[in-house]
């Protein structure tokens, strides 16, 4: 006879993975989960009211992002990018997104354009109100969308991973703050757009690029004990 978790029988009213998943990044990248943090297993469990497999499969998601490492007879622990990791992110990205910019206003239609538009609307919102989760998200979204707009869906595939591994670098090494990505630097990129200068594009993303990184605190992130079960039990 198969021996059956009770907690895994009653997982299907549960909270499922994807909610498990958003809350533990966004802690992550509103600095109140540190780097290295072990994220146990069973504090998860009670914190989120679901059984093991749930937590466990929540937590193989977040280690597809790289938001979490798994240590084989140690557990999960919030990711820990090196500062040296930050700086070849950011090198790949300069390296990349001029030239994305560029195709981007060359094939841009003008819906395109219209839903830059409302993009940058959606970020201005999450500055002006401080919700840093939702800032962080949408400038992630900018970029992929530039990506989109391009139209070269290995770029895209690019974007995707080199966005998610920004948007944990930005949490760890990011000053207090709403987002290290402006709103108005994206402003001036979508300008761009509007006068068809694909030049120009190219150039304001190389500067709105090296002002993020400029803005990183690459030194050792401060680390500490986190109560899990605190933090996210349900208020």
């Amino acid at each position: 006879m198969v021996n059956v978790d009770r907690d895994d029988l009653i997982e299907a009213d549960e909270i499922d993975e994807g909610d498990i998943v958003d809350r533990i990044f966004e802690a992550v990248i509103e600095q109140r989960l540190p780097p290295g943090t072990k994220l146990s297993e069973s504090a998860l469990c009670e914190a989120f009211g679901v059984g093991r497999m749930r937590i466990r499969r929540s937590l193989l998601l977040l280690a597809s992002r790289e938001v979490v490492e798994l240590h084989a007879n140690r557990g999960a622990f919030v990711a820990s990018p090196t500062a040296e990791q930050a700086r070849e992110v950011f090198e790949a990205r300069l390296a990349l997104e001029p030239n994305i910019a560029r195709l981007a206003v060359q094939r841009a239609t003008d819906e395109d354009i219209a839903q830059l538009n409302r993009h940058l609307e959606m970020e201005y919102v999450a500055h002006k109100e401080r919700h840093r989760h939702d800032a962080i998200r949408l400038s992630g979204q900018f970029h992929t969308l530039m990506a989109q707009i391009a139209g070269n869906a290995v770029l895209l595939r690019t974007m995707k991973e080199l966005v998610t591994r920004t948007s944990l670098i930005i949490g760890i090494f990011g000053a207090p703050g709403v987002s290290n990505c402006r709103d108005d630097d994206h402003a001036a990129i979508v300008g761009a757009f509007h006068t068809r200068d694909a030049e120009k594009a190219a150039w304001m993303m190389t500067l709105h690029l090296r002002h993020i990184e400029s803005h990183l605190q690459l030194g050792s992130p401060e680390t500490g004990a986190v109560d899990l079960v605190q933090l996210f039990a349900k208020g």
